[in-house]
């Protein structure tokens, strides 16, 4: 069988010698936890939704829960300003309906198995966090009044990750890739800004991980940190022109 053309390159200058570094378990080995999570905790938040538990589950019965027929982990702004800041991250895990689900976890499956075996499960999910928070805050910042749900802007951070470590053969399958995302990000009823907000907090991400995993374990908390920041800053509109 052909081998599949390597579109990663590999970010770990900087750290132990190949000769003293133990044997790695070979990539398709290698246990990929973080994405597992995320479609184990996508698929039972789907049964749960559409099987009308999650109303039941809900300390707001009155408020997106119910407006939103089960979505009580949905990012929604007058809630996240309310103080369920959570919901910048949990929304992550809900999607409106079976295509969404199953497209988005297609990708998880393909993209995010991959990036996570290449640069390591911790690595990811600080990735993850990041990009989600990302993917929030712009979502706040131009549609604080529109509820959010779903894994695609997250994704696209996994996209804008990519881009700096990939091989050349692999910056064409992403740029291809993301060309036909712009159009889905321009439909009625999707979020283009958490899709642009999850790929652009993506892209310091990567470029860290390019410089070194040693870099970019230095960087991933100045990140991290001011990704929360914006995204708090997004949550009050009240408090942007002064308080």
């Amino acid at each position: 069988m052909a081998r599949s053309p390597r579109i990663l390159e590999d970010p770990s200058s900087g750290e132990t010698p190949p000769e003293q570094q133990p044997p790695a378990r070979p990539p398709g080995l290698r246990w990929t936890p973080v994405c597992t999570a995320i479609i184990a905790g996508s698929v039972v938040m789907y049964v749960l939704g559409h099987g009308h538990l999650l109303p039941l589950l809900s300390s707001k019965p009155d408020a997106l829960a119910l407006a939103q027929g089960g979505n009580p982990l949905a990012l929604y702004g007058p809630l996240v300003q309310q103080g369920e800041y959570w919901r910048m991250l949990s929304c992550v895990f809900e999607h409106g309906n079976l295509i969404h689900i199953l497209f988005n976890m297609s990708v998880v499956w393909t993209l995010g198995f991959m990036l996570e075996r290449a640069i390591g499960s911790w690595r990811f999910l600080g990735l993850s966090v990041v990009t989600a928070l990302g993917a929030s805050a712009f979502s706040l910042f131009f549609d604080f009044d529109r509820p959010m749900v779903g894994a695609s802007g997250m994704i696209l951070g996994w996209a804008g990750a990519m881009l700096p470590i990939a091989t050349e053969q692999g910056r064409r399958q992403l740029g291809t890739w993301l060309v036909q995302v712009v159009v889905i990000s321009l439909l009625p009823g999707v979020s283009w800004a958490g899709h642009l907000g999850g790929f652009l907090f993506g892209l310091p991400c990567g470029a860290a991980l390019r410089m070194g995993r040693p870099v970019y374990a230095k960087a991933l908390p100045l990140i991290l940190f001011i990704t929360a920041v914006v995204a708090l800053f997004a949550a009050h509109p009240e408090r942007r022109w002064g308080f």
